[in-house]
């Protein structure tokens, strides 16, 4: 089964594939046709340099974390949303073309979605706001989202999930979370 799973692609490449990366950064764009991982809020790795947005590698000589401090101690800040409220987050996604492109792909997810570590808290309504948007509530047939499995780890993440429910326009279904092992 898990020979089965599509390539994964973030997005990011080279400008010229012969290239040498010494020469060159992981800029997005250039397989975002293409792209089936997606980081929602962000993450460490991804930087915004106005024009180009770039993620970080691994070169070889020094870890991914040492490289990211010293684009930090640079004033370079990674693209990652960590407000608590969900206007703010919503705002900071749309004011960036990376997290753009994410919620918009998340709205037209056709099929189910699997969250796995995501139990859309409180300030996350413009993520279940997505959801349904691909949902398209209403139409029977056709290329929409259908379902969304929920990872649960605990009895309080799982009263959460159910309060929250109705709110989406499809199928919710939850799984025990601690069953599925990921790093095998």
């Amino acid at each position: 089964m898990r020979n089965n799973f599509q390539k994964r692609i973030d997005g990011f490449g080279l400008d010229r594939e012969d290239e040498p990366s010494k020469y060159s950064e992981l800029r997005w764009g250039k397989y975002k046709d293409k792209q089936n991982i997606h980081f929602f809020h962000g993450t460490l790795p991804i930087f915004d340099r106005g024009i180009n947005i770039i993620k970080e590698e691994y070169g070889g000589e020094k870890l991914l974390l040492e490289n990211i401090k010293e684009r930090l101690a640079r004033e370079e800040y990674p693209v990652f949303v960590a407000t608590s409220n969900g206007e703010d987050k919503l705002n900071h996604i749309m004011h960036n073309r990376y997290l753009s492109f994410c919620y918009e792909s998340l709205s037209k997810i056709e099929g189910s979605l699997i969250s796995f570590g995501f139990t859309f808290g409180d300030s996350d309504l413009h993520i279940i706001d997505a959801v349904n948007i691909a949902a398209k509530q209403g139409a029977k047939v056709g290329n929409k989202l259908f379902s969304v499995y929920i990872g649960i780890y605990s009895e309080e993440s799982q009263r959460h999930v159910e309060s929250i429910k109705h709110s989406f326009k499809c199928m919710v279904n939850l799984f025990d979370a601690k069953t599925i092992r990921v790093w095998r």
